[in-house]
């Protein structure tokens, strides 16, 4: 076994049937056992009743916003973020004597779970080349370190500044200041590896990068299109939202290969009507289209819609059109040009479905198509967010109330990361505002993103690697090449809260900075601070600590990157940046924030407002600030969807028990596994006709370019969803990815569409 890969805790996967419905008792009782398994009862009790509340703390769980008047005192989450909780405030706190126990050596031998419920990290530690284990350090020596390591490169290009979603929009802020008064644009970020297809998609199409609803547009609306999106696992406080839209009389239409139980139906833990009457069906049409079939069927629906315009009208919004938007005579010669047959066959969709989905389509007043992961992650990613776009444009659903876009986003805080300059290639009016508010010259060559990061590690060129926040190596694609890379380069900084697998395939040196979690209390010079972060739909709002530290050697994520400001001034880096002013008090940086960010007139005083505040958003005024100062529709081609005679296509997927690559169960409630998480979802009859059994335990390869990658023990699990589609959970399917399949505009790894075969079991 690679000491990178992921070791199964459990060789007996088990599995029953799917669950059909979600939430409701079961997701109380299992939030009620991670807060006893690892929270003191009254910190749990404390901080659950402040989590996403008004002057209470960002759950660090997801981006979802949350209701801007009416939250409810019982419970403003859900269980993922209960999980997320309890993993911030365990019992355990792990320093140098656990290290001195366990060596690095043993703890690669620790599956996914075991590492992040170790405990949280108490104080800076370091690996040097040649030992075997982490060893404390004091804080002053960890940043005269990495300041001197930085300082020892004569070209910047050589330093990779990563960082993950949960990163506050005033750590996020400083750290690219950081990195470009050092003299760098390599700022990958997660967004890379997730939504960077949706931010360019509607910035060419609408003019701007995210979404254009408010939580009550979805609750008017009079449908919903949920698109290659999970929402009852990586969302869950949207389907009380989704319910709302049902009780006022709207329609959902779920797309995705996979039936889940959170788009079946929903039981709110909140409604003890609910919960005794069994909850909600939330989709009236569940279309199981193929993997990467979204083009395909999008475009059948269009070609029916048109098709309805030219007999009957009242189709297609021409007042809007002819206003708003251009490209719209292009776009119909194309539908016209299309087979609708083709199109109908490719989805993989019955057409009687397809005309129900047109029939709902025609006759809604306001529309929203909401999506995630399965639309972005492709090759054509891009293209399908702008034909989901030509889609809402044809119905002039985008600038009214109950209609619009809506990109859900993951991590807390990667909208806020973007929106704070955490980009490889922010616009050059960006740079000029930073050097007016620091004195300083911010570089204007094109930095790494994600995928070229990897590459620039493994083949010599980056030598430096930190990431703030997040389990770099476990999130990207292509494992086996990213670990290539860590254990060429000359010192990785990790700013983390919990041990991951990235602190353990090591280059020269490596130094874990502990930080505080987002529940925690974060007191500096000039007394009680708080941070701000920004949610999936644009608002900004204050996230305060209520818990004490778990450590008295911890800092804040806006210390540590001030700290490292701060050793480089003896260098010569960054010498008009008062770095000390700031880190005593989180006002000084949003002052900054508002000389350079626009949409940040009087920050101190917006984010102080219980709810915070909106940011400017265009496109909810029919206002278009891309180069045409117009909406665009495109054309876009059908994908190659093809597959090779005996091969299938896969994508990744996460489990109800994970949030991003940690682990907090060996299973998937809502998908009936058990015990381990090393399965393959396939439909039965593939199952029969490859010559398997169901249970059997196989071995995966995919081959790109004339390179093979292969994971092994992986169980088949019979499940409803598409011929030759399958689905794996990452991180354990990510080294099929190969690192050069990511969309050619953006970097985005294609993890949702892996050509893979399917072979006998070898002992490796």
């Amino acid at each position: 076994m690679h000491p990178h890969r992921y070791p199964d805790p459990n060789d007996q996967v088990t599995y029953t049937d799917p669950k059909s419905k979600s939430v409701g008792f079961p997701a109380i009782w299992s939030s009620l056992k991670h807060m006893k398994r690892y929270m003191d009862w009254p910190d749990a009790l404390k901080s659950s009743l402040k989590m996403n509340q008004k002057g209470g703390f960002d759950c660090p769980g997801c981006a979802w916003p949350d209701p801007d008047d009416d939250r409810s005192r019982v419970g403003e989450y859900c269980e993922n973020g209960i999980k997320a909780l309890a993993e911030e405030s365990s019992f355990n706190v792990i320093g140098s004597e656990f290290f001195k126990k366990h060596s690095i050596s043993e703890l690669r031998k620790w599956d996914e779970r075991a590492l992040s419920k170790a405990g949280r990290l108490k104080e800076p530690l370091i690996y040097k080349k040649g030992h075997d284990h982490y060893e404390s350090i004091t804080w002053e020596e960890a940043f005269s370190r990495i300041s001197d390591q930085l300082a020892s490169y004569t070209d910047p290009n050589q330093a990779i500044f990563y960082t993950s979603g949960r990163t506050s929009n005033e750590a996020a802020f400083l750290y690219g200041l950081l990195a470009r008064s050092y003299g760098t644009n390599n700022l990958p970020d997660c967004s890379n590896m997730c939504h960077e297809t949706s931010g360019r998609g509607l910035s060419e199409t609408l003019g701007i990068g995210k979404g254009s609803i408010t939580l009550d547009d979805i609750h008017q609306s009079e449908l919903i299109l949920v698109i290659g999106q999970n929402p009852g696992t990586n969302h869950p406080r949207m389907l009380s939202a989704l319910e709302k839209c049902k009780k006022n009389g709207g329609k959902i239409i779920a797309i995705n290969p996979l039936k889940e139980a959170g788009l079946v139906q929903y039981t709110n833990p909140q409604s003890p009507w609910g919960l005794m009457t069994g909850g909600t069906d939330l989709s009236d049409l569940y279309l199981q289209v193929v993997i990467n079939g979204d083009i395909p069927l999008l475009k059948a629906v269009m070609i029916k819609l048109l098709e309805i315009e030219s007999s009957v009208g009242g189709i297609v919004d021409h007042d809007f059109i002819n206003e708003h938007t251009l490209g719209y005579d292009a776009f119909v010669e194309e539908m016209k040009n299309q087979d609708l047959q083709e199109c109908i066959a490719l989805s993989g969709i019955d057409e009687k479905e397809i005309d129900q989905a047109v029939a709902w389509i025609a006759d809604s007043k306001s529309m929203i198509i909401c999506w995630a992961m399965g639309i972005t992650q492709h090759l054509n990613g891009v293209q399908n967010v702008r034909e989901i776009v030509n889609l809402l444009l044809l119905r002039g659903a985008i600038g009214k109330k109950g209609s619009g876009v809506c990109p859900v986003r993951g991590h807390s805080n990667v909208q806020g990361d973007r929106t704070m300059g955490i980009w490889e290639k922010m616009p050059t009016a960006f740079h000029e505002k930073l050097e007016k508010a620091f004195g300083i010259s911010s570089p204007r060559e094109e930095g790494y993103h994600t995928v070229s990061a990897i590459e620039a590690m493994a083949d010599g060129r980056a030598k430096f690697f930190m990431s703030m926040g997040g389990n770099f190596l476990s999130a990207v694609p292509d494992t086996d090449r990213c670990a290539v890379g860590f254990e060429k380069i000359d010192m990785q900084v990790h700013v983390s809260t919990k041990l991951n697998r990235s602190h353990l395939i090591t280059g020269a040196e490596s130094i874990i900075l502990p930080v505080l979690g987002r529940s925690e209390i974060d007191v500096q010079d000039s007394g009680y601070q708080f941070v701000s972060v920004e949610n999936s739909m644009g608002i900004v709002h204050s996230s305060k600590g209520v818990l004490p530290p778990k450590s008295s050697n911890l800092k804040s994520e806006v210390a540590v990157v001030c700290g490292i400001g701060h050793a480089l001034k003896k260098h010569k880096v960054g010498s008009s940046i008062n770095w000390d002013k700031m880190v005593r008090d989180y006002d000084k940086v949003r002052d900054k924030i508002e000389e350079v960010i626009p949409g940040f007139d009087d920050y101190n005083v917006q984010v102080r407002k219980p709810a915070g505040f909106y940011l400017p958003n265009g496109v909810k005024k029919r206002k278009f600030n891309n180069s045409h100062q117009k909406a665009l529709f495109t054309v876009n081609a059908l994908p190659e969807l093809s597959i090779p005679s005996g091969k299938f296509r896969l994508g990744t997927v996460r489990s109800h028990d994970q949030y991003n690559t940690t682990i907090y169960e060996y299973g998937d409630r809502y998908r009936g596994i058990k015990a381990g998480r090393k399965v393959v979802f396939i439909h039965p009859e593939d199952i029969l006709e490859s010559g398997f059994r169901a249970g059997e335990r196989i071995d995966l390869f995919s081959e790109y370019k004339n390179e093979r990658r292969t994971v092994y023990g992986f169980t088949l699990v019979p499940y409803d969803l598409p011929r030759r589609c399958l689905m794996a959970y990452f991180p354990e399917a990510n080294p099929l990815v190969p690192i050069q399949l990511c969309n050619p505009i953006t970097g985005t790894p294609a993890s949702k569409n892996i050509i893979v075969e399917l072979v006998k079991r070898q002992n490796t």
